[in-house]
Formats: C-alpha cells, structure tokens, sequence
C-alpha cells in the first residue's frame, strides 16, 4: 500500500469525499482527515492510502485539481522523523 497525503482541504471536506474522488483513479483502502484534538476541526489535510500500482496515477491525476473550492496538493506521504524525547527532569532531582 502507498500512503498519500492530500493537503490544502477544504474544512468541509470530509472522508467519504476523498474516498470517493480517489477511487476514481485507485483502490482505496482508507481516508484519513486530520483533525485537532480540541476543536474537532479540520486540519486542513488528511492521508490516503491506495494500491502501490495505482497511487502514481492518482497524485497525477488530483494535484492542484480543485476539491470543494480548494486547490488540493497531492504527492506521496514522507514518513515523521522520529524525535528523541529530551529526558528533561528525568535525571535531575531539585534539592
């Protein structure tokens, strides 16, 4: 499976939406819009993943299409760099 990212959304766009635009172009396996923990909110982007044969042919086809009134960006999902927790007040005790 490929993992795409879709950025520049619409904050009514919703799951089912992109399922269905990208199932146009590829098998869709799930959607994910990111959200804010607080608010409930959009984020503004959200990943999809699809079948390795058919994601180039998606991101070609969707970057900078417009999806609910938004431009949307489309390419292949980076992986997070893992950040290394700074152990700050872990080791050193006040007195």
């Amino acid at each position: 499976m490929s993992r795409i990212y879709v950025g520049n959304l619409s904050f009514v766009t919703t799951e089912e939406t992109l399922t269905s635009v990208f199932s146009k172009f590829a098998e869709v396996a799930s959607a994910q819009i990111i959200v804010d923990k607080d608010t409930s909110q959009s984020k503004g982007f959200g990943f999809v993943e699809v079948d390795d044969e058919s994601a180039g042919k998606a991101i070609a086809a969707l970057n900078g299409k417009e999806l609910d009134g938004r431009k949307i960006r489309v390419n292949y999902a980076e992986e997070k760099p893992v950040r290394e927790k700074s152990g700050r007040g872990s080791s050193f005790r006040r007195r």
